[in-house]
């Protein structure tokens, strides 16, 4: 039997927020149960909100289901550099996140991210706790505990997370001189086996997006903050005892980075003031696509009152 045609029930919208003197433009697709509760899905690193076809699929009965693209990612254009980077900062795309939520009229919501999303989601879930119903990360570590325990297997696992951070313009000259093959070479890596998880509509929307100029630097300049002003954010969190204050289901690859070199469970067991829980799935990084059927069920037993 054929699947349903691509993201069938689920309308593209772009929504302006933001002062209008600095106006914001957020693409995003809604659809699904307009009497579910909402239910918000973060994309990460290289990818768009297409990644969640298959899940947003398998939802769409339950949740009202919204999927932004970041601020410089997909078809969401990002502002003009900052010199801290504060523009690709997690806090300003949450920001981003919770006022499109608002022009849609949504006020709590389940979160859930992968990848870079997920930092983005941590950082909504702590600037934002009256808005999160429950937190879902995927296959990520807390960004301050990841380079906080930094040694040469990271370092070589995570190569992007090192060469991305140099200053521009020589990070965004190599990839683009390469776009294709480095976008191809990170969709099939970190314990995935190829692109074979990818369908062919969704690696078509990665490569038409992320192969621009402009997203390439979005992209290094996310990279950036991650190691600059999200630290700062981090810290400052810390030093004053932030914990999340939801819920928290915490998902990743049995065959990834994550699984080999940290305790994902227990290092965000250690931010979150609420209960937390979790396991690995047997797939490498990009789990949505990987397992979606996995993903759909444990976000459907977890995302409920």
């Amino acid at each position: 039997m054929d699947p349903p045609p691509w993201f069938d029930g689920f309308d593209l919208h772009t929504i302006d927020i933001g002062p209008e003197k600095d106006r914001q433009r957020v693409n995003l697709r809604v659809g699904g149960n307009p009497q579910g509760p909402a239910l918000v899905l973060l994309h990460g690193f290289p990818q768009t909100h297409a990644m969640w076809q298959r899940v947003a699929r398998l939802l769409k009965a339950h949740h009202r289901i919204v999927m932004p693209d970041l601020r410089g990612y997909g078809d969401s254009p990002a502002p003009a550099d900052a010199p801290d980077h504060a523009q690709a900062s997690k806090r300003a795309m949450a920001a981003d996140v919770v006022a499109a939520l608002d022009g849609l009229g949504i006020g709590r919501f389940y979160l859930c991210g992968h990848d870079r999303g997920g930092r983005v989601a941590h950082r909504l879930a702590l600037d934002f706790p009256a808005r999160v119903r429950k937190l879902c990360v995927i296959d990520i570590a807390p960004t301050l505990d990841m380079y906080a325990h930094t040694d040469m297997a990271f370092a070589r696992a995570y190569d992007h997370w090192f060469h991305l951070i140099q200053p521009a313009p020589l990070p965004e000259t190599m990839i683009g001189g390469a776009a294709l093959p480095y976008l191809h070479a990170k969709l099939g890596g970190w314990g995935s086996s190829g692109l074979g998880h990818i369908e062919p509509e969704a690696l078509a929307e990665y490569e038409r997006c992320f192969c621009r100029a402009a997203n390439i630097h979005s992209a290094c300049e996310d990279y950036r903050a991650s190691a600059g002003i999200d630290l700062e954010h981090d810290r400052l969190g810390r030093e004053r005892g932030e914990q999340i204050a939801c819920d928290t289901l915490v998902l990743w690859g049995a065959r990834g980075v994550v699984q080999r070199l940290f305790d994902p469970l227990a290092l965000w067991q250690a931010q979150c003031a609420a209960q937390v829980s979790g396991e690995a799935l047997p797939a490498g990084h990009f789990i949505p696509e990987e397992l979606p059927e996995a993903t759909a069920a444990a976000l459907l037993g977890f995302m409920r009152d």
